[in-house]
């Protein structure tokens, strides 16, 4: 086997959850790249069908998408059985689904709270129990969360307690599903991204945390979603094989104290 090969995900079917865009898109592009097939799960469906016909069309593999709201183990469940359906064994998860208010902890809502938790947290965990269970009778498999640096530090003056939480639940759900896993030969892994420029974080350009961002960052800006795809995609190849239950930090040296 070739050293590049060794790094690919040739002949390897990924299930990208919040594929649509940021993230989830740069990750899903990258895996057709290095010759993954593509099932792309989104609740944003006009999105998640654009993106897929787009991937399609510049990588040649084979890209569909559907829509779910993964907060439903219902739906995890169904949706995970659409997949092996139509693309057979499911050889990689990356699990790129949340969302990122910004809320003073005393103004916080029940609901928006709940919210956070059930999307941050539970989505990814329904959805990989329901690929895990496709993999583990196969013997092998790679699940990749996104995680984040906020679930290691609390990025000040940022209000978002309910995010952080849910990260840092993140990082500690990888590690014990990597345990229970790893008899199955299944890797799991996360990566903690930064300050990265996307849908979810365009708002903070318009504050003064733009500049705070880029003079706390040792790298002296903010990162893309291409380069945390790099660092996805390695977690789920053959090169990473004796690597579970990490969380690979992302951040431009952000979070070094």
């Amino acid at each position: 086997m070739s050293v590049l090969h060794r790094f690919g995900l040739q002949g390897k079917t990924a299930v990208v959850t919040g594929g649509a865009g940021g993230i989830g898109r740069a990750v899903a592009e990258l895996a057709a790249a290095a010759g993954a097939d593509i099932a792309i799960v989104d609740i944003l469906h006009k999105e998640s069908q654009a993106t897929a016909g787009e991937i399609a069309e510049a990588s040649g593999r084979k890209v569909r998408a559907w829509t779910a709201d993964l907060s439903d183990p219902k739906a995890a469940q169904d949706i995970t059985e659409k997949i092996a359906s139509e693309f057979g064994d499911i050889d990689v998860l990356f699990n790129c689904i949340g969302i990122n208010p910004n809320t003073p902890m005393l103004e916080v809502s029940a609901e928006e709270w709940s919210n956070v938790i059930n999307v941050n947290v539970n989505g990814q965990f329904y959805i990989s129990q329901a690929v895990a269970r496709k993999m583990a009778p196969r013997g092998r498999g790679a699940i990749v969360a996104i995680g984040s640096n906020s679930g290691f530090i609390v990025d000040r003056p940022q209000p978002q307690a309910h995010y952080n939480t849910s990260k840092a639940a993140v990082h500690q759900m990888i590690k014990s599903m990597a345990i229970e896993l790893a008899p199955f030969n299944i890797q799991v892994n996360a990566l903690a991204p930064g300050f990265i420029e996307t849908d979810l974080t365009e708002f903070v350009k318009t504050t003064p945390l733009h500049q705070e961002v880029i003079a706390r960052t040792p790298a002296g800006r903010w990162g893309n979603p291409d380069e945390l795809a790099g660092t996805a995609v390695f977690l789920a190849s053959q090169a990473s094989d004796f690597v579970t239950g990490t969380t690979v930090v992302v951040d431009g040296g952000y979070a070094i104290r």
